[in-house]
């Protein structure tokens, strides 16, 4: 049986991981000089990991 996930939930997951994206990103940003096109998408997909660890952490600390 597969177990759904409310809206709202999701929203506020997405919400959070987004977040967190922004805020490594703008760190990322804020801690080099030059941006080149592939520095932001080497930035960009580790913020992403970033932020999913971050979520990962969080929640297993707060056991929600």
């Amino acid at each position: 049986m597969t177990r759904r996930t409310a809206p709202r939930t999701l929203l506020l997951t997405v919400g959070e991981l987004l977040a967190w994206w922004a805020a490594l990103t703008l760190l990322w940003l804020v801690l080099i000089t030059p941006v080149y096109p592939l520095e932001w998408v080497v930035g960009g997909s580790s913020a992403a990991v970033g932020a999913l660890l971050a979520r990962a952490g969080r929640r297993a600390v707060t056991w929600r």
